[in-house]
């Protein structure tokens, strides 16, 4: 059952149960109305209704409205003492925070609708003063959730059918209802309209822009950046990790109903630690390129301000604004150098690793955060609790068929060659103990060669030379990277797919 529909009920009852006030805590007034004119229906009673554009009107009726004079107190007021039983609406009620002369006027006009079994709804998302709040009862109606979305696209796609190309059907109805997760009903509208009439119709291609139009509604954060992402980006070997994302993409788009059904939740998402330069970056994108979601980088260091409390506020601010725009991933780079507390540490590292801690715990916004570590040894123990990450992933260096696979996109990409099968088993043994980045810089080098002195300047030796003089990171700083091997092998799963070397 929909919050809608849940909503309505409870609301219902109270009216059924002569609750002088009932609070609808709502930014959504459009939807309210909707709800209270088919109570009304239902009901078949009146319900007067109070806003500044129309002042007070009869819900379901197209009677004239009557001029209240922009305050509907006294017009209040005159209905509970000659109406038994009235209920009135007040759709643009504001000042209610605190105590003043209005909410004093307010709260006779409570007293006299508990006198008449009366009662008045107020329609508002600010804070209501307890003095109001004790005669009677909060009904919340949240965003639409995912039944009420997938209707209203529904509902949008056929409104527009024959005039655009609408090529969705009811995977991609449910997908693009995931991804507008957290919109009003009027927030979807303009981003289908914006969507239609800029791609000239509803694509499955451009389903994932949708989500990304979600951070232009809200204040930027200097600690957050918008990372850009080729959907389209090849990736070469993690298969394990690639397997893993493929199953749990399933779960983070399911509805809301499935998640439920099974008692499940969305993934959190993973913790990499690994060999510096094998891939731990770049997995961030290829999730955000493989579900098809924006990226947001999070630098969680910048958030450390030298003012007292500024550094908690700045890391509120943060989190509140990637809840505001999931579904999305979250990129964390070499967490450990934010959130690393030794024994000594001060009292804001601990705080900030408190909040950070608790939002990976308790937040049911839809974001997928892919953390890496160069040094995990250095993070608290708290981080790897389940319900935190949803898995620790350790990525080696690549195995030889990883390697074989790099080299020929990188070739293909930048020397624009296509090298024969001995040639590549050829620069696959050269490349031995190589990380991804090693292979990317001996290719890159090469291809600046043609760049500056001409194509007809390279050939095989030039490229197994270039190969040759790498000094790789395995063999540079052999001791560490034993060190960060041997953890890997023992506390993570691995992000390959096991062959024999």
């Amino acid at each position: 059952m929909s919050n809608f529909v849940d909503t309505m009920e409870e609301v219902k009852n109270y009216i059924y149960a002569r609750t002088p006030l009932i609070i609808i805590q709502s930014s959504e007034r459009e939807r309210v109305e909707r709800m209270l004119t088919m109570i009304k229906k239902e009901l078949t009673m009146d319900i007067y209704y109070y806003t500044d554009s129309k002042q007070v009107v009869q819900l379901g009726s197209d009677g004239v409205s009557t001029n209240a004079d922009s305050d509907p107190m006294a017009f209040m007021s005159n209905l509970f003492r000659r109406k038994h039983g009235a209920i009135f609406a007040f759709g643009d009620v504001r000042r209610i925070s605190e105590d003043t002369m209005y909410t004093r006027d307010l709260i006779n006009v409570l007293y006299l609708a508990k006198e008449s079994s009366s009662t008045l709804i107020l329609i508002t998302n600010d804070k209501v003063i307890q003095k109001i709040t004790q005669f009677g009862m909060i009904s919340k109606l949240d965003y639409p959730d995912d039944e009420e979305r997938c209707r209203y696209i529904r509902k949008f796609a056929a409104q527009y059918d024959g005039r655009f190309t609408v090529e969705w059907d009811e995977g991609d109805i449910s997908r693009a209802s995931t991804l507008l997760r957290g919109f009003t009903e009027i927030q979807i509208e303009n981003i289908l309209s914006n969507e239609i009439v800029s791609a000239n119709g509803l694509f499955k291609k451009n389903i994932y822009t949708l989500a990304g139009q979600k951070s232009r509604l809200y204040s930027s954060v200097s600690s957050i950046q918008q990372v850009s992402v080729d959907i389209n980006m090849e990736s070469a070997g993690l298969e394990n990790l690639k397997q893993w994302l493929e199953e749990k993409r399933k779960v983070f788009f399911a509805s809301d109903s499935e998640l439920e059904r099974y008692g499940l939740e969305t993934p959190k998402g993973i913790l990499l630690t690994g060999v510096p330069g094998c891939g731990k970056s770049y997995s961030a994108k290829m999730v955000a390129a493989k579900w098809e979601l924006p990226l947001f980088r999070f630098d969680i260091g910048s958030v450390y301000d030298k003012w007292m409390g500024e550094s908690e506020r700045k890391m509120k601010e943060a989190l509140d604004f990637i809840d505001n725009v999931s579904p999305c991933v979250l990129w964390v780079d070499e967490i450990e150098k934010a959130l690393a507390v030794s024994d000594g540490g001060n009292d804001t590292s601990r705080r900030i690793l408190g909040l950070f801690l608790f939002w990976l715990q308790e937040s049911k916004s839809r974001v997928f955060i892919t953390a890496t570590a160069n040094d995990i040894t250095r993070l608290p123990s708290e981080l790897f609790r389940k319900g935190r990450f949803s898995e620790v992933f350790f990525i080696d260096l690549p195995t030889p068929s990883e390697r074989r696979l790099a080299i020929k996109q990188y070739a293909g990409k930048c020397l624009h060659v296509v090298f024969r099968e001995e040639q590549l088993e050829e620069l696959v043994k050269l490349s031995e103990g190589f990380s991804f980045a090693e292979i990317e810089y001996a290719i890159k080098d090469t291809a600046q060669q043609m760049l500056i002195f001409g194509p007809q300047s390279v050939n095989m030796k030039t490229i197994t030379d270039n190969f040759a003089k790498v000094v790789p990171i395995s063999i540079r700083n052999g001791e560490i990277i034993n060190s960060i091997r041997t953890w890997g092998y023992q506390r993570a799963i691995s992000a390959h797919r096991a062959e024999e070397d």
